[in-house]
């Protein structure tokens, strides 16, 4: 019996260094167990999850870079919402850059979600 084919997503992760792999398989772990019915995606060439349904809005990704990784909540309101989360990170309004060795807690990760979420909930974008 043949392999089961990997996702675009197995894909890019196996593709990565492998601390780069770790925190990203991590980051993937974390946001399907907060997104449970949400689809794996690649949007915009990196990894993410989108509503479900045929207008269903990107809600996170992330991708690995050459220095490190970022996470994309796909609005440029949300990050600047927790400046005492994102303490210790690079941010711009629409990304946090983050490396393996020092990766998005759960607690921000969560927080972003929700109020990706809510944003979404509220203005349909």
């Amino acid at each position: 019996m043949p392999a089961p084919a990997l996702s675009e997503v197995d894909t890019y992760l196996a593709a990565l260094p492998e601390d780069q792999r770790q925190a990203l398989t991590r980051l993937r772990a974390l946001l399907k167990s907060h997104l449970p019915d949400h689809l794996e995606v690649i949007s915009y060439k990196m990894p993410g999850f989108r509503q479900p349904g045929p207008k269903g809005r990107m809600v996170a990704g992330y991708a690995a870079f050459a220095r490190n990784c970022g996470y994309y909540p796909h609005s440029g309101n949300i990050v600047g919402l927790f400046p005492e989360l994102t303490a210790g990170f690079n941010t711009t309004p629409g990304a946090i850059s983050f490396t393996p060795t020092h990766p998005l807690p759960e607690p921000l990760i969560l927080a972003l979600v929700q109020a990706r979420l809510a944003e979404i909930a509220a203005t349909g974008k």
